[in-house]
Order: structure tokens, then sequence, then C-alpha cells
């Protein structure tokens, strides 16, 4: 009985260890990391530089202009002309973007063909459903990131076409910037709520950086 339950015992150990073995060296798609208003590439860097020491081959990208100055579809070309000049035409890409970065990945996901691409999307305090606060600069991109603007619900309009990706959308409550924080909330994510204190945070926190390598490994 003895040898039995040893036999058992070194039948499951050679099971368990063959799947982790087999997590553990799954590929993983590149990820292109994308910023927010008024930022550049560098705001993503240490986010990037944390998914490279896991193993990820994680790129950043800056548009031009970043403050609002040109419409967040605009932006969005800038995105897929980045796309397709560094990756493979067939190759799956997983996106992560942060604040209105989570707008302009809509677009392109939604309306520049991004769904044929993207396999997990993450977005970081992303106005989903619009920010009060963009009612402080009147140009193109904040206009569009108003609660109600024609922008969000054209995107809002067929939201449901994101259902596919493993969408994964953080938020935090103390949000300052993203008025009322709960803007963030889309019903196609898994919303998962951080305690962070301030919206910069959101992409430069370690815990931050450890939860989306969590949601990058599903």
């Amino acid at each position: 009985m003895n040898r039995r339950l040893f036999a058992l015992a070194v039948a499951l150990a050679t099971v368990f260890s063959a799947g982790v073995s087999a997590a553990e060296t799954a590929p993983r798609n590149p990820v292109l990391l994308i910023h927010g208003i008024k930022d550049d590439a560098r705001k993503m860097e240490p986010m990037a530089r944390h998914l490279r020491a896991q193993g990820w081959d994680a790129k950043t990208m800056s548009f031009r202009p970043s403050w609002g100055q040109k419409g967040l579809d605009v932006l969005a070309g800038q995105v897929a002309q980045f796309i397709a000049e560094n990756y493979a035409p067939d190759e799956k890409i997983d996106l992560v973007a942060f604040s209105m970065g989570g707008l302009v990945t809509r677009y392109y996901l939604q309306r520049l063909g991004g769904l044929d691409r993207v396999q997990r999307y993450v977005t970081l305090s992303t106005p989903h459903r619009g920010t009060l606060l963009a009612y402080f600069l009147p140009n193109d991109g904040c206009r569009q990131m108003r609660p109600g603007s024609a922008f969000l619900r054209d995107l809002a309009s067929d939201a449901h076409r994101l259902a596919p990706l493993d969408f994964t959308s953080f938020w935090t409550p103390l949000d300052t910037i993203i008025v009322p924080p709960r803007s963030s909330v889309i019903p196609q994510a898994r919303n998962e709520r951080m305690v962070i204190a301030a919206h910069p945070l959101m992409v430069w926190q370690p815990v931050m950086h450890r939860a989306v390598a969590t949601a990058l490994s599903r």
C-alpha cells in the first residue's frame, strides 16, 4: 500500500511540475505600452522595465501632440502606424494603456482594425465614460473626453466588440483626474479596484507593475 501511495505521489508531482513548466515556458505576446495626456513614452518606461525583467518584449511609444490638441482618433492612427512598423502582420500583441491612452487605443481597437491584432488589453485609470476635468481644456482631444461626447457615444455604441479580448480595467477610487473615478469601470472588462493615492501613481507604483504583469499572464 505504501508503495502504491508513493507511486501516486510521484505521478501527481510529475503532472504538476509539467504543468508549471508549460506555464513558465508558454510564449508571451509582445506588449506595447501607451501613455496618457501631456506625457510621452518615458511615462511608461518603469512599467516596461518591470515587464522586460519578467520576460516580456515590452515597447513604449510617444504620440504627438499629447495635450489633446488633436483628436484621439488622430492619435489612434499613430498607434496603428507604430504597430504596423514594429510587429509582423500576423503577430498577436497585448496593449497596456494609461488614462487618455486608453481611449486612443479603444479607437484603434474598435475603428482601425486593432481587434484583429490584440489578445490582451489593459487600461489604467482610463475615462471610458469621460471625465469632468476635460471641461477645463477646450481642445479637440479634451472635448472628446467629456462625459456624453459624440466620441464616447460612438465607442459605446459597439463596445460589445471588445468582449472577445482578455480586457482588464484598473481604477482607483482616489483618482482626482478621472472624475468620477468609476468612469474607468466598463462592463466589457474585468474591473479591478486598486487603492492608489493619485492618478500618476497608477503607472509608477510597484504594486501596479505586478498587477499588470498578472493581467498579462492570464
